[in-house]
């Protein structure tokens, strides 16, 4: 007998849906919009050759320019929300593809204010930042494209770069689109017996977790074939996302395509080493100790990397709701004060969550913020309290932008992608030790425990891993190395069984591990996620020993966003992330966890 099967977006109840009339009220007023602002891009190009002429005309020009990026920058998001709730939609296809290509024109003739602007000596940019009070707050936006200057193309290469955007994103549309859009995943049997369908989603959010043995492998399996099918396009994909990268960072003149990708986010190679390194070696032995605990205590003769997600304990898991989910996320989040705790009220209320499950939507979970309305968050409910998490996790995101945009003009909003991890984790974190307050409960702290170390898992192994992947990818494709699918599952395979030793065994389906997530395609992010959590892990801890102090100095790095390089921005909350102690402690933290759990199941 079949299983039921997914619903279409048009079945979905409107309450389980976000609300995008925040944005536009209706798709017209988006097209008029959208040919607006390509018609408005004069009132910066009006200033071409203009631009450093004198303090006063830079701040036009700027602000001018920042104007114009809220309103195309607030299309695209538009366009990028309706087709992720429904990649299937061949309309919302189109509408992203068009706002994509207007922003990519947009930028192309926009490049030339860059351009002027670096060719301004530091000492007028330093007079004119004292000239017009307004450029103060560029300040750090100045500053850093005089940093950029050695790696800075002439006007006219710059121009076709910028207009060849869409091109030079295609390998992350196109993995999108064959992951979401084109895929067609065969069902598999249960152990009852019965068929069910089998999405990306069901099976990274629910099938790889089933308590189930015969469903994860089943599911797994079932998975693996269809990924199989796909695996030379997608690592062609890749490949082209790969060798553009390496390409432009020998265009700009960087020793290294890593260089280039750090540069980005105003961190050094020191730090980027040191989060893959240290993780990598000192967590190891921590995870080995889980998996044989894991192994032992479900009774396994051999733990398959298929059987890395199945709950310890399938008695201990606590189904609920989404809205007693988001009431116990409230409650959670109150330590952070009323301000905070205001916005993630207001996240309930307005619709700023679409957390339905219906095909063509996008997997796993983000927040999209566009400046000057609220965030957006995208998840698919599981059923479960594992699902507060996500959820609290994402509104850490939006709670972090939208203090950021009250606070920081559109220039400084957005803060280097090294710390971008760390509101969010921190949410998880804060849900975690208020769960465990709540309760002297001995399963119920094993249970929260499981949830912790399942945070720790998705951020420091899983995207970790990742991390350690695109580093060999990145070197290789520095060598002249072609990436292949072999390549690329070969690589994979060898990360895991590097860090599971003996303790898993390692498959040729987990080699495809590498096809799961978008993450390739956004340069250096996976690593990104256990710097972020490193972070998290000790703030937590801090606010829960100092209480408002504490919190407000995690506030006050909020509203920073943008306007400190990370390092800086960290250092505010009482972090050094240029050494590696910090990552340490974070890792000790795990290794407790897990001692704690051997104990709870000896």
């Amino acid at each position: 007998m079949a299983g039921q099967q997914r619903k279409s977006r048009d079945q979905i109840p409107e309450n389980q849906t976000w609300n995008l009339k925040d944005m536009f009220e209706t798709r017209e007023e988006w097209e008029t919009e959208l040919k607006a602002v390509q018609k408005d891009v004069s009132q910066v190009t009006d200033w071409k050759g203009k631009v450093g002429d004198e303090a006063k005309g830079l701040l036009e020009c700027l602000e001018a320019k920042e104007g114009l990026m809220k309103r195309i920058t607030r299309v695209t998001m538009y366009a990028d929300l309706q087709q992720s709730v429904d990649n299937t939609n061949p309309a919302y296809q189109e509408d992203a593809a068009r706002a994509a290509d207007a922003a990519a024109l947009i930028q192309a003739n926009l490049a030339f204010v860059e351009t002027e602007i670096m060719a301004l000596s530091r000492d007028t940019i330093d007079r004119y930042i004292t000239e017009a009070q307004g450029l103060q707050a560029f300040q750090k936006y100045l500053n850093d494209l005089q940093a950029r200057k050695s790696h800075t193309l002439n006007e006219e290469t710059e121009k076709v770069l910028a207009s060849l955007g869409p091109v030079l994103n295609a390998p992350y549309t196109i993995y999108n689109r064959g992951k979401l859009s084109d895929m067609q995943f065969e069902s598999f049997i249960d152990d009852k017996g019965e068929e069910k369908p089998l999405s990306f989603a069901s099976y990274i959010s629910q099938y790889s977790a089933s308590p189930s043995k015969t469903v994860r492998k089943n599911a797994y399996d079932a998975f693996n074939r269809t990924l199989e099918q796909y695996k030379n396009t997608f690592a062609a994909t890749y490949a082209t996302q790969v060798n553009q990268e390496v390409t432009m960072a020998r265009l700009r003149n960087y020793d290294s395509v890593t260089d280039m990708l750090l540069d980005e986010q105003h961190v050094t190679k020191e730090m980027y080493h040191n989060q893959l390194d240290v993780t990598f070696e000192e967590l190891a032995p921590h995870m080995r100790k889980f998996a044989e605990l894991k192994k032992r205590v479900l009774g396994l003769d051999e733990l398959e990397y298929s059987d890395l997600k199945a709950p310890l304990d399938p008695d201990l898991e606590i189904e609920t709701s989404y809205e007693d989910a988001a009431e116990t996320v409230q409650e959670a989040l109150q330590v952070m004060g009323d301000e905070y705790s205001q916005i993630i009220g207001r996240a309930f209320k307005e619709g700023w969550v679409d957390y339905a499950d219906n095909i063509g939507k996008s997997t796993g979970a983000f927040c999209s913020s566009p400046y000057g309305i609220h965030p957006y968050v995208l998840m698919t409910w599981p059923g479960s309290m594992r699902g507060a998490f996500t959820l609290a996790h994402e509104l850490g995101h939006g709670a972090h932008f939208y203090m950021a945009e009250q606070h920081q003009r559109l220039t400084n909003t957005r803060p280097s992608r090294y710390f971008v991890e760390a509101p969010s984790t921190m949410n998880e974190m804060l849900l975690a030790h208020h769960l465990l307050s709540k309760s002297n409960d001995e399963k119920t702290r094993r249970w929260v425990l499981l949830q912790l170390l399942g945070t720790y898992y998705h951020n420091f192994v899983t995207h970790l891993l990742e991390g350690e992947l695109q580093r060999r990818v990145y070197d290789l494709a520095e060598q002249g190395e072609p990436i292949t699918a072999n390549v690329l599952s070969n690589e994979k395979k060898d990360v895991l069984q590097t860090f599971w030793g003996d303790t898993v065994t390692i498959d040729d389906g987990a080699g495809l591990v590498w096809m799961h997530q978008p993450h390739y395609y956004m340069g250096l992010y996976p690593y990104t996620y256990s710097a972020g959590l490193t972070v998290s892990t000790l703030v937590s801890q801090d606010i829960m020993k100092e209480g408002t102090p504490a919190a407000d100095r995690w506030i006050d790095v909020l509203k920073a966003g943008g306007s400190l390089p990370p390092l800086e921005l960290i250092k505010k909350a009482g972090i050094d992330m240029s050494q590696p102690q910090p990552i340490q402690e974070a890792v000790s933290y795990v290794g407790s966890i897990i001692t704690e759990l051997e104990k709870s199941y000896s």
